[in-house]
């Protein structure tokens, strides 16, 4: 019986519900699947902990974290408290201090979601952005002088590291060949930022070298983001930089129907360190309290981490019984549907106790 130490850290606004759920649906899959039991100890690190304490976290956080094998969020933001603050007080300090380098998201049609593209196929909107998570333009680099008079300057660095973009277009191209289509696009924009975006190309292009058997290519962020609208049936995996992942990988979810099922990972992939998987959606702070959240992003969330932790079929197990609820019409409001939240978990629960392997 294998043992995960998974920390939850719901968060602010629906990640209170949505991790909840997200934990029964894991825990379904644990009993069904067999092989494995989830150990959980629950932080309550949120903006309401920064308004008792002046921080996110405590200052033993990354120390309470590092003994888990996963984190799994829910969402972090609240009115009154800057998104900066938020940000940069927990979920920047978990993704470099465990070298979560690889931020995953994966961009699918599912059954019974409409994406708003007209006459496109589940088959036609079914790719991955990986965006490089630790690096890139969102450097803490950079400063403000002579504040607020006239002649103010203010200076950000864009910070791109050799190892930094090698990492992330490797593991691009190493997803691709796992993949039927085995093609694999870079986000550039070397016409107009001359130095960063010129060194990332050079990179892609040799390491694309290694990879004869996956097709490479590439395009500028404001034709691939068009491309992405026009062409979503062109696209295998897509590899960027922090900003162009960042922006690609809510663009994604949305031409898929809705950012509120969409999945990420922030990944280690050397498993050195926990990774963490948090959906996109944001807290959401109008709904919340009110049991109508839509709960499918972080039970994909889910999905994936058991994937990550090398039990592929569990997380199959969880993909395919919500791909077959969202099917039978069974979702919450935001995509069309009259279940609430709950309804939503027990109907995937009750799916994955169907057709796991002790329903056989």
């Amino acid at each position: 019986m294998k043992e995960i130490r998974l920390a939850l850290i719901p968060g602010d606004g629906i990640g209170m519900e949505t991790v909840a759920a997200g934990k029964k649906v894991l825990d379904t899959a644990a009993e069904v699947h067999g092989g494995l039991r989830f150990r959980c100890e629950e932080f309550d690190w949120s903006c309401e902990y920064y308004a008792k304490h002046g921080r996110m976290m405590p200052e033993n956080g990354l120390d309470l974290l590092r003994l888990h094998d996963a984190i799994y969020l829910g969402a972090v933001g609240y009115p009154g408290v800057p998104d900066h603050v938020s940000l940069w007080g927990l979920l920047i300090p978990i993704r470099r201090t465990f070298q979560q380098y690889i931020s995953l998201r994966p961009v699918q049609l599912l059954p019974g979601v409409r994406t708003p593209l007209a006459n496109r196929r589940p088959e036609e909107i079914d790719f991955y952005v990986v965006r490089e998570n630790n690096e890139g333009e969102y450097s803490n680099m950079g400063g403000r002088l002579y504040e607020g008079q006239p002649n103010e300057i203010v200076v950000q660095n864009a910070v791109f590291t050799r190892l930094g973009v090698e990492r992330v277009v490797r593991y691009a191209f190493e997803l691709a060949r796992k993949r039927e289509r085995k093609r694999v696009t870079s986000a550039t924009k070397s016409n107009g930022i001359n130095i960063t975006m010129p060194y990332w190309d050079e990179i892609f292009w040799s390491l694309a070298k290694e990879y004869p058997d996956v097709e490479a290519n590439q395009f500028h962020i404001d034709a691939l983001v068009a491309r992405f609208v026009t062409h979503p049936q062109d696209f295998d995996v897509v590899v960027g930089s922090n900003l162009f992942g960042d922006i690609l990988s809510d663009l994604g979810p949305a031409i898929a129907g809705s950012i509120g099922i969409a999945p990420s990972a922030n990944l280690n992939p050397e498993k050195k360190h926990p990774s963490m998987f948090e959906p996109v959606h944001g807290s959401a702070p109008d709904i919340a309290g009110k049991g109508i959240a839509n709960p499918m992003g972080q039970i994909w969330c889910g999905a994936m981490m058991l994937d990550h932790l090398g039990f592929p079929e569990a997380g199959d197990l969880v993909m395919e019984a919500m791909k077959s609820v969202l099917a039978e019409g069974i979702c919450t409001a935001d995509i069309g549907g009259k279940a609430n939240t709950a309804e939503v978990t027990d109907a995937i629960c009750a799916k994955i106790r169907k057709t796991g392997p002790k329903a056989r």
